[in-house]
């Protein structure tokens, strides 16, 4: 199983590099974080882990305010929660961007 993100920035038209994004994974006592990284020049954090997360609940958190610094921004982060169900397949979460909207998918 393998984890990756790609962040598109619609209000430039192009990939959004430099987002901290955090791995989380969801424990009866809480949210654990499991793994930090930065979206390369492509917008992409190509694996997290290098086995994926396992069954369960994770999240990812895209730190927007860092990467919107010195501009307006409604959305400080961004947190999209998902569940793995089959730990041998591909996960993908692409997110698209904006100071003040976001959307996301499951992508291949």
């Amino acid at each position: 199983m393998s984890l990756s993100t790609h962040v598109l920035d619609s209000t430039r038209g192009r990939p959004a590099a430099g987002v901290p994004v955090r791995l989380e994974t969801r424990k009866q006592d809480g949210w654990i974080p499991v793994a930090e990284a930065t979206t390369d020049d492509d917008g992409r954090v190509r694996e997290f882990v290098p086995d994926g997360p396992p069954e369960g609940v994770h999240r990812l958190v895209f730190d927007t305010e860092t990467y919107f610094a010195g501009a307006r921004t409604f959305y400080p982060e961004v947190v999209v929660t998902f569940q793995v169900t089959d730990p041998a397949e591909h996960y993908h979460v692409p997110l698209l961007l904006s100071p003040f909207a976001y959307s996301t998918y499951r992508g291949s």
